[in-house]
């Protein structure tokens, strides 16, 4: 019997492009895998598409439960942002998708697993370093890094396609270049290649609108958490995927989460891009707006550090790994009291603050105000200050004995 080899396929023309080339080149099966995190109508058509591109099989699995709940609130919670904009729509979805490649791989008796990622991106890392973690005896084929891949253009795969008696309705037309979940879209290639260039969002936007074209009248919005997890929006309880996809209608009219970003690749080049995340950008600040209130000061401190950690492991691909699953843990505990309602106004690409409650909230008003309270003595500050500036003034004190000062 001939080998079986489990290829990432998302039914664009180059996973599809791949499937005769790897008939063509290694003599195996091809078993298709595509992993449904939420790219809605990409998915339509597929199973006709890799059937007749030569494919075995196909599996569509729907993993969008497991992406938020294991994968999504894990980085909202810790607050993992990677250089202050970036939130991690891919990255997070890489892990999961390697995790069931490998569930398929082994349920099929398959030897090896194919990507059609770049050698100049970062999801060949975040593909590759999950399988090895997961299946370190699988093999894995980087169709674009292999010394039989001689496609360089859309145009070369197409024609592939067609010497190959495959006849499908792809355009060489350039076009940007785009990866899709239900936490974000993001967009690459065109007039983005120059960071000169300002974007043509009427033509490159998906989920948003621009804030210059959101309606005039802002719009409340309510959301409840229990221990850092999100349950309600505006009173109404819905899953974790559920409440992402109302929250990316929200805050899809609103212009909100557009970002434009020129961040640094795992392999060393710098790269333009324009994300659109309406909804986990609401969801994370509201997320960071209810901890506000609630963490103390030194674990809030400890926490920033944590989150900037998990997001550079995160972005790459370095989820399986034991100093992720210890991040987390400490995240976990963190989140024990994040408890409560957030009140907030979309208006024009903003998230104005309309209001916060927690029962564990340590803002105490008798403490906080300007009036004297019974909790906090005034008098007590000069004792306070004296000793936590005491070793300014000390060196004060020699720089002024030496004429220094």
């Amino acid at each position: 019997m001939k080998e079986k080899v489990v290829l990432a396929y998302s039914g664009g023309l180059d996973t599809t492009a791949i499937i005769p080339w790897l008939k063509e080149n290694f003599d195996m099966e091809v078993v298709c895998v595509c992993i449904n995190c939420g790219q809605a109508e990409e998915l339509d058509g597929l199973e006709e598409r890799a059937r007749l591109c030569g494919a075995e099989k196909l599996y569509i699995e729907d993993v969008i439960d497991e992406f938020c709940d294991d994968f999504v609130i894990p980085c909202v919670q810790a607050h993992a942002v990677y250089e202050n904009k970036y939130l991690l729509g891919t990255s997070m979805a890489r892990p999961v998708i390697a995790k069931r490649l490998v569930e398929i791989a082994r349920k099929e008796g398959a030897t090896a697993i194919c990507h059609g990622a770049t050698g100049k991106g970062n999801d060949q890392i975040r593909f590759e370093l999950g399988i090895k973690a997961l299946a370190p005896d699988l093999k894995i084929i980087a169709a674009w890094r292999h010394e039989k891949w001689t496609m360089d253009s859309r145009e070369a795969e197409i024609a592939y396609c067609q010497e190959h008696g495959i006849d499908l309705p792809f355009s060489a037309d350039s076009s940007y270049s785009r990866d899709r979940n239900l936490w974000h879209i993001s967009h690459e290639g065109l007039e983005l290649e120059d960071p000169a260039n300002e974007p043509n969002f009427d033509h490159l936007l998906v989920l948003s609108t621009t804030p210059e074209k959101a309606p005039e009248q802002g719009e409340y919005v309510t959301l409840t958490f229990e221990k850092g997890i999100p349950t309600a929006v505006n009173g109404q309880k819905q899953t974790t995927a559920g409440i992402i996809a109302t929250l990316n209608e929200l805050g899809g009219k609103h212009g909100i989460g557009i970002i434009d970003i020129v961040e640094n690749r795992v392999v060393g080049m710098k790269s333009r891009g324009v994300y659109e995340t309406p909804g986990g950008t609401i969801l994370m600040e509201a997320h960071a707006q209810l901890e506000e209130l609630i963490l103390d000061r030194d674990t809030y401190a400890v926490k920033i550090d944590m989150g900037n950690k998990l997001a550079q492991l995160v972005y790459e691909g370095k989820w399986f790994t034991p100093l992720r699953e210890a991040i987390q843990a400490f995240i976990t505990t963190t989140q024990t009291h994040v408890t409560g309602e957030v009140k907030f106004k979309l208006y024009k690409g903003n998230i104005i603050k309309a209001g916060t409650t927690s029962p564990y909230s340590l803002y105490n008003e008798s403490i906080a105000s300007f009036t004297t309270g019974d909790l906090y003595d005034h008098h007590d500050a000069e004792g306070f200050i004296n000793l936590f500036g005491l070793s300014c003034k000390v060196r004060a004190m020699k720089m002024q004995e030496r004429g220094e000062l």
